[in-house]
């Protein structure tokens, strides 16, 4: 369980970092964000029949980072429109 939660913060670093432009997102956000995109990750891998959806492979992986990454634009999207209809 320390290993899925330590993947998911390591999945949601690296999608901050490949998703351009400033985040505004906490580290809870980003740790949240990244374990759920470990989770899809691991759902599609494991759907391919590449391995169970705990075991870290490189599709998986992948998938994983490409899910947070979509998952951190959302969750920036929804933030700013929720800030701009607060004014």
């Amino acid at each position: 369980m320390i290993g899925f939660i330590v993947a998911g913060l390591v999945i949601g670093a690296l999608a901050r970092l490949i998703k351009p432009g400033k985040q505004r997102l906490g580290i809870l956000s980003t740790l949240l964000l990244g374990l759920v995109g470990s989770v899809i990750g691991g759902t599609i891998a494991n759907l391919l029949g590449t391995g169970n959806i705990f075991e870290l492979n490189v599709l998986g992986f992948v998938i994983a980072v490409i899910a947070s990454v979509l998952l951190i634009g959302v969750a920036e999207g929804l933030a700013q429109s929720r800030h701009r209809s607060a004014r």
